[in-house]
């Protein structure tokens, strides 16, 4: 029998859970996005000169670009970590590494200094910030998912969520204050360092909080029946991630289809417009920054509204409503930010944010509640972060080379059309997961006990098949306490 499911948290046990969460979420993103604006705006003259304008910024965004390629490999290792050890020392290792790399960022010799060792460390070092970031969001959101009320889980989920653009805020910010503060050739020389090196700072801060929280309820609860399990000598571990590919691949595979029009189109609105508004509309980088602020703290604001509209109609309607918008606002987009008015540069990124607020707020709750617990960290960040690699990754690299070879933003509309499209159908086909208890999936339906093998011929000590993920014996449907 199913153990039962766990009573929520306290509200202000809730409250420090999400903010230990949001706080961490929005450094790593600060740090991760930090990296892109100055990929637009810097990078490109500092680690790759001598090349054109438009060829040096290309460079910069496949620096930008390998980040996006370790967050795999971190998903992998985190995931599986977190599945066996817990959620909550996986965030802090995270934290640490990630508030590391960004910090010796900005410490780097440049090109002018180390000649082509300052592209090399650059590279390594935006290694090391995917490989953190790839083992952050799934423990992040898994944390307040597995804590939270379940009849709210869409909003409380939703708050880690707001990181992003909370990061993006702040990274934006920062180097807006310090590009309307500074000269070109002073913000050149030393002046982009200093939001890189602010770093520090904010992880001390996140690391106090997070340290702070306790594990989530429903990992321990799954860890002591599988320490009941080993107790009966019938059964050892298996690693999460054969399980995860054995029984919930399709969960996998849904979650990055979901991913591709909310990753791709995050990346065309707030990083590629910075590239598009400066060298090709001939807006200035201050323009650019604070079209891109103002719309970030619009889209902080509105995330947790969509989760709590999820929380009401579903997971399903929100994302599909999400993917929509962005790939009808595609071409709008570009016609408006070609207007060369700051209003309608605002309104393109702030229309754009909203859209893509409502893939992004859902997708939490969404994808923890595909898994069963001990192989939800591993296959939320699988299905998460593989999808990074080829939405993302390429996303700017892939924009700014369209631009460079058509001088036109159509061939951008239409990629980022076709992203939705892809969206669409993934979501279309998937089912709606609001009323799963987090706490039972997979535990009746056995496929949490996939992750325990027979020893000496013996069966499972709870024995029975699998069947489809978060469903009983041969798939009758969600199995509660």
């Amino acid at each position: 029998m199913a153990a039962p499911a766990t009573s929520p948290p306290a509200p202000a046990s809730l409250k420090r859970i999400v903010a230990a969460s949001l706080i961490g979420t929005t450094v790593e993103w600060y740090d991760f996005f930090l990296y892109g604006s100055a990929a637009a705006l810097v990078f490109n003259k500092l680690f790759f000169p001598g090349s054109d304008p438009l060829v040096g910024t290309l460079l910069a965004f496949l620096t930008y670009a390998v980040g996006f390629a370790a967050r795999p490999i971190g998903a992998l290792v985190f995931g599986h970590y977190g599945d066996r050890l817990g959620r909550k020392k996986l965030l802090v290792l995270s934290l640490l590494m990630m508030g590391t790399a960004t910090f010796a960022i900005g410490l780097l010799p440049t090109h002018a200094t180390v000649g082509t060792a300052a592209p090399v460390l650059l590279t390594l070092l935006r290694l090391v910030q995917g490989f953190a970031l790839g083992g952050e969001w799934g423990g992040a959101v898994l944390l307040v998912s597995e804590h939270g009320d379940p009849r709210r889980r869409g909003f409380w989920a939703s708050w880690p969520q707001t990181g992003a653009p909370a990061g993006q805020l702040l990274a934006t910010g920062v180097l807006s204050a310090l590009t309307a503060l500074l000269s070109d050739a002073a913000f050149v020389s030393w002046g982009w360092r200093v939001p890189f090196l602010l770093s520090g700072v904010l992880v001390v801060v996140g690391l106090w909080i997070r340290l702070s929280v306790d594990e989530s309820p429903v990992f321990k609860a799954a860890l002591a029946r599988a320490a009941a399990r080993r107790a009966q000598g019938a059964t050892v571990e298996k690693m999460p991630l054969v399980a995860v590919l054995k029984h919930h691949w399709r969960d996998v595979l849904i979650a990055m289809g979901a991913r591709m029009a909310e990753n791709i189109s995050y990346y065309v609105i707030t990083a590629f417009v910075l590239v598009y508004a400066t060298s090709h509309t001939g807006l200035s980088q201050q323009t650019a920054l604070n079209a891109v602020l103002i719309a970030s703290a619009l889209h902080f604001a509105v995330i947790p509204a969509w989760g709590a509209l999820s929380d009401r109609v579903g997971r399903r309607p929100v994302y599909l409503l999400g993917a929509v918008g962005v790939g009808a606002w595609a071409f709008p987009f570009f016609a408006l930010v070609d207007s060369t008015d700051f209003g309608l540069l605002l309104l393109a990124v702030s229309v754009g944010l909203i859209f893509h607020g409502a893939m992004y707020a859902p997708q939490a709750a969404f994808f923890a509640e595909m898994f069963a617990t001990r192989m939800r960290y591993s296959g939320a960040s699988i299905g998460a972060q593989f999808a990074s690699v080829a939405a993302g990754a390429p996303a700017p690299l892939i924009a700014t080379a369209l631009l460079a070879d058509f001088d036109s933003p159509a061939p951008i509309a239409l990629y980022v059309i076709v992203a939705a499209v892809l969206t669409l159908i993934a979501v279309g086909v998937a089912k709606e997961t609001r009323s799963r208890d987090l706490g039972t999936i997979g535990v009746e339906g056995r496929a949490e006990a996939e992750l325990m093998a027979p020893v000496d011929g013996l069966a499972p000590a709870d024995g029975g098949a699998v069947g489809k993920s978060g469903e009983g014996p041969a798939g009758r449907g969600p199995r509660t306490a």
